[in-house]
């Protein structure tokens, strides 16, 4: 009996039906896969490089401004007292007493001045007053025997008025006399030259023979008293520190001549006015020198430790921003977007500053800004806001 061959031949070709469906499939999944990956690459690569296209920035935390700054000032030393003493009358210096540097009492004679001119006045004055007192006594005698003829009506009551006027007038002439000699008196006691208080001799401008001319001021000046026990330092404070200055404060100071030691002097007084020309106000400082170790008319190097300003916040100088829109920060606020704010520096420190207001102690102000930065952008925070390192 003949066999079918019909069977046998399709078999394989069902099989070669069936690789080949397997090997399409195999094949859509793995085109499908690659397309997915590269999808997946090219989706990351975008992701990435967004993330790279937003600015990366370092925040720092603005400090309170530490009390304990100190405010340096140049500042000048004067005498607690000083007197230049003048001539008060007119003469040739008889003698001096004493020199610079000779410590002096109050009322302790510095030197005499020889008045010859001045003597005969004195004694012109005297002898004047002399004869208007024997005027005054011939008067008073003549008016009293006029009064006594009145009485026995020999005489009118015209001429006793005029008798009784004439003792008044020569009365007055010798009031005007006796004033005119303590007033020569009073003169002549100058012509012994007296210290006006304790203190020093700080300078001697004349000698024994020079004449000395009646000056009160405009004359040539014979000594200069000062004292020196205590002494008054002023110094000019800038109009943003002023208020900051105050009465019974202490600051400390140094001197060239004493290099590495440190003086205390207390704020007695203030101006309470600008000076408009230097934007300053003077205020006086008093200081105890009881060694005498500092000296009137020197230069001192002033130090005041200024307390805390409300409202100030200390961030880093590299912080600032100075654009066509002035002084700037940039803060990053909770959605990491960028915010600026203006601000004006109350004190340069170098590498910080102390900003007046607009800042509170959470803003995260960026360190260093990168440039290009607009209001509203976003930026990424590397790291943690750290605070402010506070140096006072």
């Amino acid at each position: 009996m003949p066999s079918d061959p019909t069977p046998r031949a399709a078999l394989p070709q069902r099989q070669l039906s069936f690789i080949a469906i397997v090997g399409g499939v195999l094949a859509i999944i793995i085109v499908a896969g690659g397309i997915a990956l590269r999808l997946k690459d090219e989706h990351q690569l975008k992701d990435w490089t967004e993330t790279q296209a937003i600015p990366s920035v370092n925040v720092v935390l603005p400090a309170k401004e530490a009390p304990g700054g100190l405010l340096a000032l140049p500042g000048r030393l004067e005498a607690f007292e000083s007197a230049p003493i003048y001539a008060r009358v007119s003469g040739y210096l008889k003698s001096w007493r004493v020199d610079i540097g000779s410590q002096v009492k109050a009322g302790e004679e510095l030197g005499v001045i020889d008045t010859p001119e001045l003597d005969q006045q004195l004694n012109q004055a005297r002898a004047d007053l002399a004869s208007s007192k024997a005027d005054a006594a011939l008067a008073r005698t003549t008016a009293n025997r006029w009064q006594g003829l009145l009485d026995s009506d020999s005489v009118s009551r015209q001429d006793v008025d005029v008798r009784t006027q004439d003792y008044a007038s020569k009365q007055a002439r010798v009031s005007a006399a006796q004033a005119n000699v303590d007033r020569l008196v009073a003169t002549k006691r100058f012509a012994r030259i007296v210290a006006p208080f304790n203190g020093v001799i700080t300078a001697r401008e004349t000698d024994v023979g020079a004449l000395v001319n009646a000056g009160g001021g405009t004359g040539p000046q014979l000594f200069s008293v000062s004292s020196v026990d205590k002494l008054r330092l002023y110094v000019h404070v800038p109009q943003e520190d002023a208020p900051m200055i105050k009465t019974g404060g202490t600051a400390s100071f140094s001197v060239p001549e004493y290099p590495g030691k440190s003086f205390t002097a207390t704020v007695v007084g203030l101006a309470d006015s600008i000076n408009a020309a230097s934007g300053t106000t003077l205020v006086q400082l008093l200081v105890d020198n009881p060694g005498h170790l500092l000296r009137p008319g020197g230069f001192a190097n002033l130090h005041f430790a200024l307390p805390a300003r409300d409202g100030a916040m200390r961030v880093p100088a590299s912080a600032l921003i100075f654009d066509n829109q002035g002084l700037r920060l940039a803060t990053v606020d909770g959605r990491d977007t960028i915010r600026f704010r203006s601000v004006a520096i109350l004190q340069d420190l170098g590498n910080a500053v102390d900003i007046g207001s607009g800042l509170t102690e959470n803003d995260r102000v960026i360190d260093t800004p990168p440039d290009g930065l607009v209001e509203g952008d976003h930026v990424q925070v590397i790291r943690p806001a750290a605070k402010v390192a506070n140096h006072g």
